[in-house]
């Protein structure tokens, strides 16, 4: 049996963590599961992390970065209305596969608001700094046109809502749509 490293057991902390945080969010999560998901005891977990807060933003951090090198890797060398495809159809992929990837998401914006409310502003600012690095991933390949970028985010954070809440592929909410938006288990190549 190989070992694995230091690294290489928080990276599986927070891939498992993610996914804890994505179905039970970051009240509804325990330290425990998220021990019982990697296969190490929670203490384990206290010495890579120093609490469930640190885990909670190490697992939003990762979310949000693997969905910046989604739009990179989808737009390179490309631009304007192909970039935009590009893009579009990869999320399209990552949703329909990693659904969790989704999820965390959704959570990350739910534990903002909560945060903020009992005066916890790291959440946001953590969460608010991925957002930007999003923006900018995506802004320069649509020609740094404000409005594409607004639209192409306006229209993912719908596509999010829409999957979150369970909407099947072939209900009318989808209609109108770019078709890479719609998950019919046939995306474009």
């Amino acid at each position: 049996m190989v070992r694995m490293s230091a690294e290489e057991r928080r990276d599986s902390v927070v891939r498992a963590a993610m996914k804890e945080f994505a179905r039970g969010g970051y009240h509804g999560t325990s330290t425990e599961a998220i021990a019982k998901r990697v296969g190490v005891s929670q203490p384990y977990l206290f010495r890579l992390f120093p609490g469930k807060k640190a885990m909670f933003l190490a697992a939003a951090d990762w979310c949000m970065e693997s969905t910046i090198r989604t739009f990179q890797e989808a737009s390179e060398g490309l631009h304007g209305e192909e970039a935009l495809r590009a893009m579009a159809n990869a999320y399209t992929k990552v949703i329909a596969e990693q659904p969790e990837r989704l999820m965390m998401q959704m959570q990350m914006f739910i534990a903002v608001g909560a945060a903020e409310e009992e005066g916890d502003h790291e959440f946001g600012e953590a969460v608010r700094a991925g957002w930007m690095r999003l923006w900018d991933t995506v802004h320069l390949p649509l020609g740094a046109d404000i409005g594409e970028t607004t639209t192409f985010m306006a229209y993912g954070m719908l596509i999010n809502s829409l999957v979150a809440m369970g909407f099947p592929p072939e209900h009318r909410v989808w209609e109108g749509l770019y078709p890479q938006a719609r998950l019919k288990g046939t995306l474009e190549k």
